[in-house]
């Protein structure tokens, strides 16, 4: 479990976040949405102590989060974040066996638990055929998944993540979205598409200005009364045995031909 309670955090004089509750379930993938500058990565960021808040507090598993030593944190969260990995000079495997660092002690080499861990991480991401090849010479889609996968090689009880369809195919979103489902960990996960939010996500959590417009289930939160107020759209919603289908346009203007 992940909560935070009345974070306020800002960037000078700037605030960003404020007074912000959470609450991540054990098992549960919790999507942070809004629009561009909400807060979404800033909240996520202080989630896991890249940011130091301003007010309020970051608690992972009961215990607060600023008392943890980084290995502490690294052995209880893994964490996918946007990089630029364009001239990298490490083949893929050896990217994915980092994510094995907060299991060792020392500068001890890779053992077989550690080869076992990378090769599962990077088939559940459809990216085995790729660990020979370097990082710096991969497309943006394959490197997003090389990220995912050295996350699952740390096999930590928790997972965040920003933006983590960023540069894939629809497929492989979809397939990316459900692997997150199936993992049984907590999972945070900041998203832009409402309707990969609907599909996958138990919770939701929606930021407009840098407040809590709504949270809920996320079946509660993405309906089209909440959703009009922040993103200044029509929503249409359409419920099947897969849960809600969202539709959006722009009020005043007449749909293509």
């Amino acid at each position: 479990m992940i909560s935070a309670r009345d974070l306020h955090v800002g960037y000078g004089a700037d605030p960003v976040l404020r007074g912000v509750d959470l609450h991540a379930a054990d098992g549960r993938v919790l999507g942070l949405l809004g629009p561009n500058g909400s807060g979404k990565t800033t909240l996520l960021r202080a989630l896991y102590g890249a940011l130091v808040p301003d007010r309020g507090s970051v608690r992972v598993d009961g215990e607060d989060l600023s008392a943890l030593s980084a290995r502490q944190v690294a052995r209880r969260m893994a964490v996918v974040v946007q990089e630029h990995g364009d001239h990298v000079p490490m083949l893929v495997a050896d990217a994915v066996l980092l994510g094995r660092t907060p299991h060792h002690r020392g500068l001890g080499g890779r053992t077989e638990a550690d080869v076992e861990a990378v090769t599962e991480a990077l088939e559940r991401v459809g990216a085995l055929h790729l660990a020979g090849r370097r990082v710096g010479d991969l497309s943006g889609g394959e490197r997003q998944r090389v990220l995912i996968a050295r996350a699952l090689a740390q096999a930590t009880p928790h997972l965040l993540l920003d933006e983590p369809t960023n540069h894939l195919d629809v497929r492989y979103q979809h397939e990316l979205l459900h692997l997150l489902r199936g993992l049984g960990a907590t999972v945070v996960v900041v998203l832009h598409d409402l309707a990969l939010a609907a599909r996958y996500c138990d919770d939701a959590l929606l930021l407009h200005q840098g407040r809590v417009a709504a949270v809920g289930g996320a079946s509660d939160v993405l309906v089209p009364e909440v959703l009009e107020d922040v993103y200044r759209m029509r929503v249409r919603r359409a419920d099947d045995e897969h849960g809600p289908h969202l539709t959006f346009s722009l009020p005043g203007l007449a749909s293509p031909p």
